[in-house]
């Protein structure tokens, strides 16, 4: 193989922990086990006739890296492969993956039909930004095929879903989507983040597009912010690309580089944070402290068994109520001595957050509690460390209530 050829890894004869290690990788001239870091704004031309033939789309290559680069590439080929996709876009961020499928796929007139506990910045760009160009844009409850299809107009174009939902954990039919956006002509968006490919790969049950914040379980490590969109179909991803690289929220080499590193792990990670997720929620689930738990493995008979229909696992983020509401919430977390109280998640070490005051803050207080977004709800990402320190924090930090 030349540099440029895709690894011989790409295909889905491996398993998920092998891809992710192997997939999309390229070998170099030096023949480094590591992916190269390609850390160049432009690429050289043999003559200018190559050149004008890289320009021309005539020849393959790299011309620039907001265009394209070695390095990105290689994550892009790793994360299609690990969700059976057929192509991917890296982009800086989350929320950049969001507005470039929005750029590119809606039009003034469009609608929208997404969760209601959709991430709280993709909801807020949608109300305050996209209204402002005449998408129109419904916020329901996806967990309701009923409710989904009632949604449903002649100009939608986009089902866009999360499940498990942030931060309710409500788990959406995607194959039930799936079929309710095609009827309508729309494309089925998932958001998959909560769950990685590890344990759930939208494509195999009838989505369109997946979407990640790669700063999450992706890349793992609390140290990366970017985002990817994965393609079932390469003519739809074609059509997207030029939107990607014209709005310019492209990933760096150096951020691929590192989320390339971090996907080796991907699975080991995931796995240990969901073993140590089902201990914590049993323990809170039997405390009398906690009013609630919110969590795949938890959920009623129904939900359960979607999820279990369409993911390999409950995951590792768990939401809860304590019966003391907000003040106690508070007190929790700033109560434990090794759970960090910050945002974000998929990370090695566990966070723990408020929702209605911290990610989902954006919404409008009827808006939140509508999607089941309550002033007490608490949003735990659970990580590797040992579990015995993990149970010991907890408990002691309810003890203080």
């Amino acid at each position: 193989m030349d540099k440029h050829d895709g690894s011989k890894h790409d295909d889905n004869q491996h398993g998920l922990g092998t891809r992710a290690i192997h997939a999309g990788f390229m070998r170099d001239e030096y023949g480094s086990v590591m992916p190269a870091i390609y850390q160049t704004s432009t690429f050289a031309f043999d003559s200018t006739a190559q050149g004008a033939a890289r320009f021309a789309g005539t020849e393959p290559g790299y011309i620039y890296t907001r265009l394209g680069n070695p390095t990105i590439e290689m994550l892009q080929r790793n994360v299609a492969a690990l969700e059976g996709g057929a192509s991917a876009l890296a982009c800086s961020s989350g929320m950049a993956a969001s507005n470039t499928l929005f750029f590119a796929l809606l039009s003034a007139g469009d609608h929208v039909v997404t969760s209601d506990a959709l991430y709280g910045p993709t909801r807020g760009v949608l109300e305050q930004h996209w209204s402002r160009f005449g998408v129109e844009g419904s916020f329901v409850n996806t967990a309701d095929l009923n409710t989904v299809r009632a949604a449903m107009k002649p100009n939608t174009k986009l089902l866009f879903i999360e499940s498990p939902a942030n931060p309710t954990l409500k788990i959406s039919d995607i194959a039930g989507c799936a079929r309710l956006a095609h009827e309508h002509g729309a494309l089925l968006v998932a958001d998959n983040t909560f769950m990685s490919p590890i344990l759930q790969r939208p494509i195999e049950h009838g989505a369109d597009i997946v979407v990640h914040s790669i700063t999450k379980f992706l890349n793992g490590h609390s140290d990366v912010v970017g985002g990817i969109i994965i393609f079932r179909d390469a003519a739809l991803a074609a059509r997207v690309r030029p939107v990607w690289y014209n709005l310019g929220g492209t990933m760096d080499p150096h951020q691929a580089w590192l989320v390339l590193r971090g996907l080796k792990t991907l699975k080991m990670r995931v796995l240990t944070a969901q073993a140590n997720a089902q201990q914590l929620a049993a323990m809170l689930a039997a405390h009398p402290a906690v009013a609630e738990v919110y969590y795949p493995a938890h959920a009623s008979a129904e939900q359960r068994a979607i999820h279990e229909k369409q993911a390999d696992g409950p995951g590792s983020l768990i939401s809860f109520e304590l019966r003391g509401g907000m003040d106690a919430g508070s007190k929790l977390m700033e109560s434990l001595s090794l759970m960090t109280l910050a945002v974000s998640l998929g990370g090695v070490e566990t966070l723990i957050e408020h929702p209605a005051s911290m990610t989902h803050r954006g919404m409008a207080p009827e808006q939140r509690l509508a999607a089941g977004i309550t002033d007490g709800l608490v949003r735990l990402s659970v990580g590797c460390e040992d579990i015995e320190d993990l149970l010991a924090d907890m408990q002691q930090g309810l003890a203080q209530l």
